[in-house]
């Protein structure tokens, strides 16, 4: 098994960490620090800056649901002090992380979604900015637990970056006002925590990862008239014919919503005023 084969050649390149406690750092005296998608990182980036220096383990392009590391990100792994893991039974932490650990034993587990409600059995918990702000709360608790020394300025990186979450939401709320069709079809069901918290009814071509039947096709296709929906959003992750089929038959479009944004808060608000768009009619 692939999983199996990876972990044996970390073991034989003796980059699997012992069990003791003494400090490390990265490059220039920065924590090192491995999360599992994009917007993780980003969320660390805004806490620590200088301080951290962090490795992503589901690269750009790539899908937290299939992902499988390269052996020069096991090495990365092997030396971080911190993992932080979404928690919300993304397919790459349930196949991936006791391996991870397994590689690095010193190296401490932070659940960014910690506290949280999921919807269903759906990971994208990230994807709500009332979401992140938990995360972002939780990831600072993991960074103190490392350097307490730094304390007051996670702290105080936390609370500015808490506010711009903030200013997010009433962003987000201000572009969405008014819009009386609140419902956006999604190949990929991505959205459910956004589409929670601002009032939206996401319709998702695809469910289980599974490529749509004939039969789904129509059904969507039968939707999208009886809604008025003429866009088909889907994220550049996935191969989704399916969406292409059904954009042709409601004499739609195809329009890209990333999932996995890499600057959270300036791709958010580009998405939003994709989905404002496309609910007001507009293509």
């Amino acid at each position: 098994m692939m999983h199996n084969a990876l972990i044996a050649f970390a073991l034989s390149l003796g980059i699997v960490s012992s069990t003791s406690c003494e400090r490390r750092k990265g490059e220039k005296g920065r924590i090192a620090v491995a999360v599992t998608i994009l917007p993780l990182a980003d969320f660390v980036e805004n806490l620590g800056r200088d301080k951290v220096k962090v490795v992503v383990m589901v690269p750009p392009g790539a899908s937290p649901h299939t992902y499988e590391p390269t052996p020069e990100q096991l090495r990365r792994v092997s030396e971080a002090e911190m993992y932080v893991k979404l928690g919300s039974g993304v397919e790459f932490e349930l196949a991936w992380l006791d391996k991870l650990s397994k590689i690095n034993r010193k190296m401490i587990i932070v659940d960014s979604s910690e506290g949280m409600e999921l919807i269903g059995k759906n990971p994208h918990v990230w994807l709500s900015p009332k979401n992140a702000e938990k995360m972002v709360e939780n990831i600072c608790d993991g960074l103190v637990r490392i350097d307490p020394g730094n304390r007051e300025y996670y702290i105080g990186s936390k609370k500015k970056y808490i506010r711009k979450l903030e200013e997010l939401d009433e962003y987000i709320r201000e572009k969405l006002n008014g819009i009386e069709n609140r419902r956006f079809m999604v190949y990929h069901p991505a959205w459910d925590y956004l589409a929670s918290d601002y009032g939206l009814e996401q319709i998702p071509i695809e469910r289980a990862g599974k490529e749509p039947t004939a039969l789904e096709i129509k059904k969507a296709v039968e939707r999208a008239k009886k809604y008025g929906i003429k866009t088909i959003f889907v994220s550049p992750q996935f191969v989704a014919k399916g969406a292409q089929v059904i954009a042709e038959e409601i004499d739609g479009r195809i329009v890209f919503l990333d999932p996995l944004p890499r600057d959270y808060i300036n791709d958010m608000r580009i998405v939003v005023e994709r989905l404002a768009r496309a609910m007001r009619g507009g293509i």
